[in-house]
């Protein structure tokens, strides 16, 4: 068993860079995107978190955008919305698209997720259990189905307009339990099945054990990673630490994960060079000296889902406002960190005005990384966006630190 003493160390700076570079950054857009690079992305990323806010663009259509560029959006539907697509909904990191022949890698989290939820506690009395019958019965003659197209008497929200029913609240803990699947979506609602009516055997015949199981989750999560420290690791897959740190030090020995100092001046919450933070590298990960890139970001990208790894890796206290009361939120509804090359610059509150045909910055801040070339950069970005989602003009309002420049480059 390898002791994880870190022999290496490498700066912030690089870290930074070897993170983008892991996430697919720093590579020249393709000339087209088809089925191809969007496949190979989602297995570089191993996950595309769903979220189904949509008043710039639902999520997991994001990531591909900040990496490959404008791209045709039907073609990730088709790998991922369709019955039998390529990819298959699990709980992830939360709910995300996984390649289905993944699925056997989650089922110790179907077992856990049974094991807190299921038929031998609170949350399943004989009510639940007899809707969960009449549920499978009828998912298995009529096949897969949306919540909204199934009869039955509890099929009736409760409380305020996110209420789920109890047939809905069934079949999500169902399907968290591995007794459903999802077979797909339409207009984006999930559409239920059994697991038989989607996988194949080959997908359902596989099976792998708890450690087996979370070490390739840990492998996939340091790969996707770049390098990250133990909680950066098990964050992505939402493993528990011990596992993860058992898993890290049987990769260690194995020459997939090499432990590293990320230590320097200016370390931003990596440590010092007396109390170094501890990390692991994937082994091969890219290096690169300089990193030229330009995104937005997703609040459910990887690169800054976990607000600790945010704030360590770029200065960046993030969080997501989306929950907070309009009058409390700091700088809006739906925003969006702005890359560019190694540095977050900025963060935009964006909004696609779909009836107007304009892509709408409801507010644009400048963070302290922020350079001259910000508003220019960003101001071709948001074209670029706009275009992307078949709107003809940018509109900035002038809200934030960073709306003023921005205005007069995108009206210029």
């Amino acid at each position: 068993m390898a002791s994880t003493v870190p022999t290496r160390s490498i700066t912030p700076a690089l870290a930074r860079r070897v993170a983008l570079a892991a996430q697919g950054f720093g590579a020249p857009h393709p000339r087209s995107v088809g089925t191809r690079q969007l496949n190979a992305l989602v297995r570089r990323l191993g996950l595309l978190q769903i979220d189904s806010v949509n008043v710039f663009e639902r999520s997991h259509y994001l990531p591909v955008f900040a990496r490959l560029g404008a791209y045709d959006k039907s073609l990730l539907d088709a790998i991922t919305l369709r019955a039998r697509a390529a990819h298959t909904e699990y709980v992830a990191h939360e709910a995300a698209f996984v390649h289905r022949d993944d699925r056997a890698l989650f089922r110790w989290r179907m077992d856990s997720f049974r094991a807190r939820y299921g038929t031998d506690t609170a949350e399943w009395d004989a009510a639940r259990s007899r809707t969960a019958r009449r549920l499978l019965d009828e998912l298995a003659e009529r096949g897969p189905m949306a919540a909204s197209e199934i009869e039955h008497d509890d099929n009736v929200r409760r409380g305020p307009w996110w209420g789920w029913s109890e047939v809905k609240h069934t079949l999500e803990l169902l399907f968290r339990f591995g007794d459903v699947a999802i077979a797909g979506r339409t207009r984006f609602e999930r559409r239920y099945a059994l697991p038989e009516q989607v996988f194949p055997s080959t997908v359902l015949d596989t099976s792998f054990s708890t450690e087996d199981a979370v070490r390739e989750l840990v492998r996939r999560s340091v790969r996707a990673h770049g390098v990250g420290t133990l909680k950066d690791i098990a964050d992505y897959y939402r493993l528990k630490s011990a596992p993860t740190l058992a898993a890290l030090h049987e990769l260690e020995d194995a020459g997939d994960v090499e432990p590293v100092r990320v230590t320097g001046r200016g370390s931003s919450g990596w440590g010092s060079s007396e109390r170094p933070t501890r990390a692991w590298l994937a082994t091969g990960a890219r290096m690169p000296r300089a990193l030229r890139a330009s995104a937005l970001l997703s609040p459910f990208d990887p690169i800054v889902w976990e607000r600790a790894r945010a704030l360590r890796m770029f200065g960046l206290d993030y969080r997501i406002e989306i929950y907070t009361p309009a009058p409390k939120r700091v700088y809006g509804y739906y925003v969006l960190p702005v890359l560019q090359d190694d540095r977050i610059v900025a963060r935009v509150d964006l909004k696609s005005d779909r009836k107007a045909g304009v892509l709408v910055v409801q507010s644009a801040w400048a963070e302290d990384s922020a350079d001259g070339e910000t508003p220019e950069r960003l101001a071709a970005l948001l074209n670029e966006a706009a275009r992307w989602q078949g709107l003809s003009a940018v509109a900035v309002r002038d809200r934030g630190t960073l709306a003023a420049p921005l205005a007069a480059v995108v009206n210029r």
